[in-house]
């Protein structure tokens, strides 16, 4: 039995073929370079204009645009300080985003990594599944890889992102992730006290199987052992990794209700683009209630007695909510230069929202208000986007683990027939090896696949289907719950 086989080498030469080609084409870069505008600060002169201060004219510029790029590093200048009213009337000019805009940016880089990676791995995993339909079914399937690495980069990336909000010492973002942290650690525990019948995670059947798998490999080994730890233990230790990600997805979700209610305020006039911008919004929460089996499985599979209409069988369910991630994160990409734009557009509301105040403000005030907002962009982006890439890549975790198959979509004529051509290719490839093979590789291939079939004997796609659909729905769930108290917030306690 082959561990690896062809699809190793196969999708190694995929993904560095599309490595390649992301240094000529990126896209993450065609995401938003082009397609947004940013504005730009006022300059000196034009600051005094407009308050009617005597112009200073023995300074100038290369104009506002080159200033902008530099970001007002320009030593050949001293800049002079002075102060305007705040009710004076600034215009702001504004300029298309390009990709040499962008470079300087903090967080740009791991942007344009994440995206171009996540696009590669995704290409690679959807043909390994390809060629795992109709290839030796016995191989481990390498797509598992690509998915787990892709979810490590971008929880690496909201990890930085969150150390860098808890160092901070003159906000209360450290408080607000403690707080939420806390607060997720007890919902964890409540919802992991919820009955089977309510929330259908299959926790515990999937850690007794893995339990009583564990065990028996233990006795074989001939070591003396109850087996792993009790099931209560276990749920702790998940309540624990909940509270984790729930501190992870503070500020994306914080982050998205803000974005949320700016683009909508953007698209007054356009009724189908707020539509479309609401669908957006509560898909991750139509996705939770999928999870209620009173909801979701025994409506849409007909298993309620009071129902008599069956829109789904169970196994074109289970791919259903799959393919639900994918329709979110497809909807999410393409709105992002709508949501980043609102971002952008708050430039110019701050500095109307300074004209209804009293007093006087500095012109380098003013000018890091307007700058900051662009110098943000990145961060803004990646708390967009990096949290829908999580819940993709770990929903094709739980249909490659859990042991589903895309053919049971189509009905179970096709997902038999598949599976008989599975195991035709399966027994054919044997014979091929037995006919072949050299004694001494074949010695150290048995050796491993007997160490391979043991761990599968323990770690079941029973066992799999159970945390990763808990992590999954938990992951959207932490997300969601940070979203609606931004929601609440932005709506209520700004009003």
């Amino acid at each position: 039995m082959a561990v690896l086989g062809a699809q190793l080498v196969f999708s190694l030469i995929v993904f560095s073929f599309l490595q390649k080609l992301s240094c000529f084409y990126s896209f993450g870069r065609w995401l938003i370079a082009g397609r947004l505008v940013r504005y730009l600060h006022p300059s000196d002169d034009e600051l005094r204009k407009a308050a009617g201060l005597q112009s200073n004219g023995h300074v100038k510029g290369k104009g506002k645009r080159y200033d902008n790029r530099k970001g007002g590093n320009n030593k050949e200048v001293k800049e002079e300080t002075f102060t305007v009213p705040r009710s004076t009337p600034i215009s702001l000019d504004t300029t298309k985003v390009e990709a040499i805009d962008l470079i300087h940016l903090h967080y740009y880089e791991e942007y344009l990594w994440i995206v171009d990676f996540a696009i590669s791995a995704l290409v690679v995993y959807i043909l390994t599944e390809i060629y795992y339909v109709f290839g030796n079914a016995n191989e481990m399937n390498i797509s598992i890889i690509w998915c787990l690495l892709a979810i490590g980069f971008c929880a690496r990336i909201l990890i930085s992102q969150t150390v860098a909000y808890f160092k901070a010492e003159d906000g209360g973002e450290r408080i607000l992730i403690v707080t939420f942290g806390f607060f997720c650690l007890v919902l964890a525990m409540a919802v992991l006290v919820v009955d089977e019948n309510v929330l259908e995670f299959g926790l515990e059947a999937g850690y007794k199987n893995f339990s009583d798998g564990a065990t028996l490999l233990l006795q074989k080994e001939g070591v003396e052992s109850a087996g792993p730890v009790h099931f209560i233990t276990f749920k702790i230790i998940l309540a624990f990794v909940c509270a984790i990600i729930g501190g992870l997805m503070t500020f994306p979700g914080l982050r998205m209700s803000k974005l949320h209610l700016d683009t909508l305020k953007y698209s007054k006039e356009n009724p189908a683009k707020q539509v479309l911008l609401h669908f957006n919004f509560i898909l991750p929460y139509i996705l939770l209630f999928l999870w209620v089996k009173p909801i979701g499985r025994d409506i849409l599979c007909g298993l309620n007695w009071r129902i008599t209409t069956k829109v789904f069988n169970e196994s074109v369910f289970d791919n259903f909510r799959i393919v639900v991630f994918a329709v979110l994160c497809v909807l999410r990409l393409i709105l992002l230069p709508t949501h980043v734009q609102s971002h952008l557009n708050s430039a110019y509301e701050k500095v109307e929202g300074i004209r209804k105040e009293s007093g006087r403000i500095s012109n380098v005030e003013i000018k890091k208000m307007v700058a900051r907002v662009f110098y943000f962009v990145s961060v803004v982006i990646i708390q967009y986007i990096v949290p829908v890439i999580i819940l993709l890549f770990m929903a094709f975790l739980y249909k490659t683990l859990g042991g589903y198959s895309w053919s049971g979509t189509f009905g179970e004529s096709v997902e038999n027939y598949v599976n008989s051509f599975r195991k035709e290719s399966s027994h054919s490839s044997n014979v091929t090896m037995s006919a072949n093979k050299t004694r001494t590789i074949l010695d150290e291939a048995e050796n491993l696949s007997v160490a391979f079939s043991d761990l599968r004997a323990v770690f079941t796609p029973l066992f799999y289907r159970g945390i990763l659909s808990f992590l999954t729905w938990w992951t959207c769930a932490a997300w969601t719950m940070a979203m609606t108290f931004g929601l609440y917030y932005h709506t209520r306690a700004e009003a």
